[in-house]
């Protein structure tokens, strides 16, 4: 049974979201605004946290932030904004998904069990004979405890980051088009857009490149997608 965290001002729709993913067997706490949504992240350790933008005291973007320098939590933000810009905001400060308003319990309940679903497949131990770790010059992961390492300095990914780090890890290579990145990294569930893949690549380069104009690890083939480069024989 996986704690989701809520936090939405809007108490009906709080309770319809408690409602529906506690028949799916979860364990549902609410929060209605900003400050008591950090709380209970320290208080409660979700597993998930489902995150409205437009809070009370302090923001959406803001508490994801704070959650963001401190714990590695999958977020999925909910926004009655349709913006492009909006959107990338939100995966700009670590969100792991979004929705947008008005959404149905039913799209909500899809996105939960592919985020949780591939978090519990990313933390499951490597199968017997399989590496435990990845690495890549000064590029170090560790699989069992999902924690990177660059030229020995622990690095801070959010969970899609390291999932997309990951995957492509494990092909050296091999240039993935941004719908198979969208399909095996977000979901073949997921219904964001390709603009997704671009911008957690850029993250990632952002975190670990010593010149993420310049990149060492993930490159990018044009008019087609990305590949992360294969070490010199």
């Amino acid at each position: 049974m996986s704690k989701i965290l809520v936090v939405d001002d809007e108490r009906p729709i709080a309770e319809i979201l408690k409602y529906n993913l506690e028949k799916e067997g979860h364990q549902v706490i609410l929060a209605f605004d900003g400050e008591e949504a950090l709380r209970r992240v320290q208080s409660d350790e979700p597993d998930l946290i489902i995150l409205d933008i437009m809070l009370p005291k302090k923001d959406g973007y803001t508490v994801c932030r704070e959650i963001r320098s401190q714990r590695e939590v999958p977020i999925i933000m909910l926004t009655a904004r349709e913006t492009e810009l909006d959107k990338v905001l939100g995966l700009e400060l670590g969100a792991d998904d979004y929705v947008t308003k008005p959404f149905s319990a039913r799209e909500v309940s899809a996105r939960v069990k592919a985020i949780l679903r591939r978090a519990r497949q990313n933390t499951d131990q490597a199968k017997p004979g399989e590496k435990k770790t990845l690495s890549h010059g000064g590029l170090l992961v560790d699989l069992d405890e999902m924690k990177v390492f660059n030229r020995g300095n622990e690095v801070d990914l959010t969970y899609r980051e390291f999932t997309l780090l990951v995957y492509m890890m494990r092909r050296p290579g091999h240039i993935f088009t941004r719908q198979q990145l969208l399909n095996h990294v977000w979901g073949y569930d997921y219904i964001g857009d390709e603009r997704t893949v671009d911008v957690t690549v850029r993250r990632l380069r952002e975190k670990l490149e010593r010149e993420p104009a310049h990149p060492e690890f993930i490159h990018t083939k044009r008019g087609v997608g990305y590949f992360f480069k294969r070490e010199p024989v």
